[in-house]
């Protein structure tokens, strides 16, 4: 559905990580934008967060055209509050809900020809959800799908980049904090660009949405790549209850 301009007007969210991003935007522009890394948790801001930038935007909900989500990996939590208010929007206006990998996201922000770019996401207990994208004459392309992965791990696969490669996200920023050693092909990207913003989840949206690839709510599931720690233990304490 598009609107009265023939171009779509997408809202986009993105609560994978810490921070919280809500955007308003069509094809070829940023109508509003909110990004915000805070104590209050998703659950507190992102209904709030979605009111101000619908009217900031001045788009009406009726307006909207379809609403994009960030998938994960990320926080188990972040992501079923993003999905969750995703699919409700969705849902109650008859639209398509299109789903975006963050990493994805988090690599869209370097749009160079032949940039590299290492997306990592902290996936607890000292690993990160990592993989390796690349721009290329077709667009965005994953070299090398996400996975868990310690510090000594990522190091080893960009230090076998022959181009630099530019690391973002929460673990990326972790790892320069914590004095990791990295190879000499690797910087950190810079604060404004660092984290997830809803922007890229509606850019990257447009891509998939003009390929068809809009979901109905009901379809779409998060990417969470490990078990939940929660799940860990339940099963556990399941084997050790056993007989």
């Amino acid at each position: 559905m598009a609107g009265t301009d023939g171009k779509m007007t997408i809202l986009a969210m993105d609560t994978a990580t810490m921070v919280s991003s809500v955007a308003a935007a069509t094809e070829d522009r940023v109508l509003a934008e909110l990004t915000a890394e805070t104590r209050f948790t998703h659950s507190e801001t992102l209904v709030a967060n979605i009111e101000e930038v619908l009217r900031l935007a001045d788009v009406k909900r009726e307006e909207l055209s379809a609403v994009a989500v960030s998938l994960g990996p990320g926080s188990f939590t972040g992501l079923r509050i993003g999905l969750a208010a995703a699919k409700a929007i969705a849902y109650a206006l008859s639209i398509p809900l299109v789903g975006v990998p963050t990493l994805e996201v988090l690599a869209a922000a370097f749009p160079s020809p032949g940039a590299i770019v290492a997306p990592l996401i902290d996936a607890q207990k000292g690993n990160g959800y990592f993989a390796l994208y690349c721009f290329t004459e077709n667009g965005l392309v994953c070299e090398k799908d996400v996975c868990v992965a310690s510090p000594e791990e990522i190091a080893n696969a960009i230090a076998n980049e022959e181009s630099p490669v530019t690391l973002a996200g929460d673990f990326a920023r972790k790892l320069m904090q914590k004095g990791v050693e990295l190879p000499k092909n690797a910087s950190l990207a810079p604060i404004t660009h660092i984290m997830p913003h809803a922007a890229l989840v509606a850019a990257r949206a447009v891509v998939r949405l003009k390929n068809g690839e809009g979901k109905s709510p009901m379809e779409l599931e998060p990417i969470y790549v490990r078990r939940s720690e929660a799940e860990v233990l339940w099963e556990k304490r399941h084997k050790e209850d056993k007989p």
